[in-house]
């Protein structure tokens, strides 16, 4: 198959990239950035004339200097551009274990010189066993900055070509042979935002063995290579125990994470692995023991109090649920090692025929798209690592019992601003033990905090979506408007009549904070459980239900639009881009049948990779195979067409289609589909892959 374009960014100066990438070696802190491509080019008419030009690349074999080399030939000798000649090439591949930069330099006449430059910028010469590391680092790069088909990866870098690392049984026992070797240097490598302190079980080169086990179903080698690993260290218990249920091996995995805790009572990651299998078969009594248990285990990890609060949900106990996520600790993000290159002069971006489809390709007026200053200023669409995973629970709590019911539990359980100043000014004397959220969530809790079967205020806190609530708050609105005026009221005011405006609690900052009145504040605080044993909220808890509060007020708003235009039959009217902020926005909210609503709307206007993901994961619900395969081969070519050949959630999707229908049909409906031969031959490619690899349902 024709391999994606080559994009080139060109330099004001030449090697200005490479004295970028130079200046950022000694911050790198994890995997490191993609691999730099530097070629210097001479125009063939004007003979001295000379440019710099680069792209990077993911997915490359590092494992020698030969297959960098191979690769910028065949970058230098592409038949495409014939008004310059490459006199020199320069790849640079990132080896995260022993923070070196591989370099391998190729001139023209001359031969090839393989290095590596350390972060103060000296030359060492490159072992066997660096090679072997970078090898393996490029694997987990390609899947680290891999997309997951909606294009924010691709959006995020400009000019990545994007390859499968992986695409044989061959290179597969090349990868697990080099992470076996090479397995507890692990935690060097760092881990994902959400853990704290990277350990045996959690850290980067982990993450990319399980991503790749599940990405292309190859259970059993992922299961022989734990197996030898455990025999060195028990704590991989737990990631065989993952493997294995992955595989359907559920008896075995359970034997194995009880065999284990009895050893090794006190490891979080087996903890969590056996609450969340609890949790899959809705076993939340158990489930809720083993999160406790996993909290106590390591309690200054994120994913073990988000687990507990997880399952705290899944009980209906929104009391506790709230009080463990106040007790979580919030880490700030850091993202990826993304490259830090200068202002280039000119951006070439090509199209290569075979990905061009007339329904993808973006009109001119794309950048031009209006987009309401609301929807722009919409904070929660930027969280990340565990600030996103804490909002997520918030919103399921309040599309499970409502935004009222939410704030009536916040109420309960919380120290709110005015009972505070007014408990202030008071000053009681009396007395009371002051138990702290964590042990609350942890035992539970005897105060009388709303629960799931408690009633408040002649409200039952059931299970009832807040959406119903919602749209009959608005239609009642709606009916009202004509009759009570002439003009009927803005959505907006109804939006803010419908959804309370959340009060503020008090926080420790305010109780701690030094001022004139610090000596009594300081005794209040001692005291604040008088207040039916309410607890001081946490500041970032507070922040996100005030986002939580302006998210549901535009969905409200929106919601409110969308009804009076379908009563006064009329068109109503969005760009392509407010469209794709809405589904989110509904997405968010656990609105999904309105997230594809908005969804479709988007791409009735023009085509977007993300508003079709959204539609997609619709499809797979519904079990809509000929559709989810029409959604696939658009969103492999519009992947093409930004040069990435290789996105572990669509072949992911590829392997479960491939599973229910069998590789016959799935080729047969790909084929029958009238688009462009070359655009279903992208497809066709994710199925050999899965055929090279012996999925199930290949076989025939």
């Amino acid at each position: 198959m024709v391999a994606p374009a080559v994009p080139e960014i060109i330099e004001e100066e030449i090697e200005s990239a490479v004295d970028s990438r130079n200046e950022a070696l000694p911050t790198l802190r994890e995997l490191g950035p993609p691999d730099l491509v530097h070629l210097v080019k001479q125009s063939i008419k004007s003979g001295n004339k000379q440019s710099g030009v680069y792209h990077h690349v993911t997915g490359i074999d590092a494992s020698s200097s030969a297959s960098l080399a191979a690769y910028v030939n065949t970058i230098i000798y592409s038949p495409n551009d014939k008004s310059s000649k490459v006199i020199s090439g320069l790849y640079c591949c990132y080896n995260a274990f022993s923070r070196l930069d591989m370099r391998v330099e190729v001139k023209i006449p001359g031969g090839v010189e393989s290095y590596c430059i350390d972060e103060r910028g000296d030359k060492r010469v490159a072992s066997d066993g660096l090679w072997m590391e970078t090898f393996l680092c490029g694997v987990l790069r390609a899947y680290a900055y891999a997309d997951d088909g909606g294009g924010d990866s691709i959006k995020k870098i400009i000019g990545v070509r994007r390859f499968d690392p992986i695409t044989s049984t061959e290179m597969e026992h090349k990868f697990l042979d080099a992470a076996e070797r090479l397995f507890f240097k692990g935690p060097q490598l760092g881990s994902e935002p959400e853990v704290q302190v990277p350990n045996i079980a959690s850290n980067h080169l982990t993450t990319g063995l399980i991503s790749y086990i599940h990405t292309t179903g190859r259970y059993t080698s992922g299961i022989n290579l734990f197996e030898k690993l455990r025999t060195r260290d028990l704590e991989v218990s737990s990631l065989l125990a993952k493997v294995m249920i992955f595989a359907d091996e559920e008896v075995q995995a359970v034997k194995l994470l009880h065999d284990t805790v009895v050893k090794l009572p006190m490891d979080y990651s087996l903890l969590d692995c056996q609450a969340t299998f609890c949790q899959s078969k809705g076993r939340l009594d158990w489930a809720l023991e083993c999160a406790k248990r996993g909290v106590t285990a390591a309690p200054s990890e994120f994913g073990t109090w988000a687990r507990l609060a997880e399952v705290y949900v899944g009980l209906e106990q929104w009391d506790l649920a709230l009080l463990t996520l106040n007790s979580c600790p919030m880490f700030t993000y850091q993202d990826k090692d993304l490259p830090r290159m200068p202002e280039p002069a000119r951006i070439l971006l090509p199209v290569l025929p075979e990905s061009m489809l007339d329904e993808i390709d973006e009109p001119p007026q794309y950048d031009g798209d209006q987009v309401h200053s609301s929807l722009r200023k919409l904070h929660a669409a930027g969280y990340k690592g565990t600030f996103l995973k804490a909002y997520s629970l918030l919103t399921e709590v309040t599309a499970k019992i409502g935004w009222d019911q939410l704030l009536r539990v916040r109420s309960q359980v919380f120290v709110m601003e005015e009972e505070y100043r007014s408990e202030k000014q008071t000053g009681s004397n009396q007395q009371r033990s002051n138990p702290n959220a964590s042990t609350t969530a942890l035992r539970g809790t005897p105060s009388p905090v709303v629960n799931g079967n408690t009633k408040l205020d002649g409200h039952t806190n059931g299970t009832t979506s807040s959406q119903t609530d919602e749209e009959e708050t608005l239609r009642e609105k709606l009916q009202e408007s004509p009759t009570s005026s002439n003009s009927p009221p803005d959505s907006a005011t109804i939006a803010d009549e419908a959804i309370e405006k959340p009060e503020h609690t008090i926080t420790p900052e305010v109780v701690k904070s030094g001022n004139d009145d610090s000596a009594h504040e300081a005794t209040t605080a001692s005291k604040y459980t008088q207040f039916h044993n309410k607890r001081l909220c946490e500041r970032w808890l507070d922040n996100l239900f005030m986002v939580l509060y302006e998210d549901l007020r535009i969905y409200t708003i929106w919601r409110t639009d969308m009804a009076r235009a379908q009563s006064e039959s009329s068109d109503y009217r969005k760009s392509a881009e407010e469209w794709e902020i809405l589904g989110e926005l509904a997405e968010r909210l656990h609105h999904f049948p309105e997230a594809v609503e908005a969804y479709q709307a988007c791409l009735r206007v023009r085509f977007s990779p993300r508003a079709m993901k959204g539609v997609l994961k619709m499809y797979e619900q519904k079990g809509r195979h000929g559709e989810v395969l029409q959604a696939m081969i658009r969103l492999i070519a519009w992947q093409y067409r930004w040069y990435s050949e290789f996105s572990p959630a669509l072949l992911r999707t590829i392997r479960k289609l491939i599973e229910h229908e069998g590789a016959v049909k799935v080729r047969s409906i790909v084929q029958a589909t009238s688009l462009p031969q070359p655009v279903l031959d992208l497809t066709h490619r994710y199925v050999e892959l899965c055929v090279a690899f012996r999925s199930s349902g290949s076989e025939a």
